[in-house]
């Protein structure tokens, strides 16, 4: 047989590949670290800015809602012949007097009752588990759930010592509280008196096609969510009255703060508030006089009925319209992020967000073919087939 002359003899070694060696520029290499160190030195700048000045932009972000809540009635009192400046001083007189002549009418009974509040706490949580132990036979241990809560009498009664009667707690508290809504009041005002220069400033840097949408997506967004506002403090002031005084007549332990959880809570969480706001006071009348529960029953179901036919329409035209969904979704994200006044501010806060996209975005008209399923399935369920039933029975 002929042997291959095209074939690589065996012993012969295989070539080996040449080594490429890849090099880097000096100058690069100490523009591509240093780079890399002023990245990370802005990165750590932020982050330290961030941490130091998180509570100030947030009371800013405070001062922007109350600026926009209180917008359409600068607005109107503007159109009206008022200059701005002096519509928002008059509008913020009239809060800064009406809070300090709550606080002065009732403010102390407000803080005496809430510190009994929490005081009286372990033991209607005493009570309560006693109560189920007893119906459905468990073997639930009060002590360890108040340990567990953080509930103890010590320490709500150094809570409560600290909110009624702990001079240096209360001063340093109400500091800050004045320190804060001081900040807020200043920047609202602001915000507020001056709101079409700060409009045209943010247009000017837009190009001009963008500035008509960013005027239409501000107006809109101060519109509906100051509507919002509005009408979410004056119906709550009033259910917050009413439940105060119904919760004084039939003599409700902690009358006063349970009016005023009911009235706010029933207003700022959807859906779920009413039930919320009226479910805290009866917990506390059940075990003192039960058949209070019924009166609170029926009067929060009244009240709701006249709020809704009523008050509602009366108060709440042409505020925002957002999905229930949304609105309880934008309750508890407002509320991890920023505590119970993020809860307030979420509602606005969403339907600023809404607006923006309706703004920006582009909805398309639904397919006639669509819409036909769509009704089709919500007005005229299917109507399921017998399985034993044969296509000759059903042409029968």
């Amino acid at each position: 047989m002929a042997q291959d002359d095209s074939a690589p003899p065996a012993s012969a070694t295989p070539e080996r590949p040449t080594p490429v060696v890849v090099g880097l520029d000096s100058r690069m290499l100490r523009k591509s670290l240093a780079i890399i160190i002023v990245f990370a030195l802005v990165y750590e700048l932020i982050r330290w800015s961030w941490s130091m000045l998180a509570s100030f932009l947030f009371l800013i972000l405070l001062a922007w809602m109350v600026a926009i809540s209180f917008d359409p009635i600068v607005t109107y009192l503007a159109r009206r012949g008022m200059k701005r400046g002096t519509a928002t001083g008059l509008v913020f007189l009239v809060l800064i007097v009406s809070i300090a002549a709550f606080i002065g009418l009732l403010g102390g009974a407000l803080a005496t009752q809430i510190a009994e509040l929490i005081t009286a706490l372990p033991d209607l949580i005493v009570k309560l588990v006693d109560w189920v132990n007893h119906t459905f036979h468990s073997n639930i241990d009060p002590v360890a759930l108040t340990d567990a809560t953080n509930l103890t009498p010590q320490q709500l009664a150094q809570l409560a010592s600290n909110f009624a009667g702990g001079f240096f707690g209360i001063l340093f508290s109400v500091l800050g509280i004045v320190f804060d809504g001081v900040t807020v009041l200043v920047f609202a005002f602001y915000l507020s008196a001056d709101s079409p220069r700060i409009k045209r400033f943010i247009a000017s840097w837009l190009r001009p096609d963008r500035q008509v949408v960013f005027i239409r997506v501000w107006d809109i967004s101060v519109h509906k969510a100051g509507g919002f506002v509005i009408s979410k403090l004056a119906l709550a002031t009033i259910s917050a009255f009413f439940h105060s005084i119904f919760f004084f007549i039939i003599d409700i332990p902690y009358w006063l703060p349970m009016g005023i959880f009911a009235g706010v809570v029933a207003q700022f969480i959807p859906t779920i508030g009413t039930y919320i706001g009226v479910a805290l006071p009866a917990l506390f009348a059940v075990f003192e006089q039960p058949l209070d529960v019924i009166w609170i029953v029926v009067f929060a179901t009244v009240y709701q009925q006249i709020e809704n036919y009523v008050l509602t329409p009366r108060i709440s035209t042409k505020t925002m319209d957002i999905n229930s969904g949304v609105a309880l979704a934008s309750v508890f994200v407002g509320a991890a992020l920023f505590g119970p006044i993020g809860a307030i501010i979420g509602i606005p806060l969403a339907a600023i967000i809404i607006a923006i996209v309706s703004a920006y975005g582009h909805r398309y008209p639904i397919n006639p073919e669509v819409a036909a399923a769509v009704a089709a399935d919500a007005t005229q369920p299917k109507q399921r087939r017998a399985p034993w039933r044969t296509r000759k029975d059903a042409a029968q």
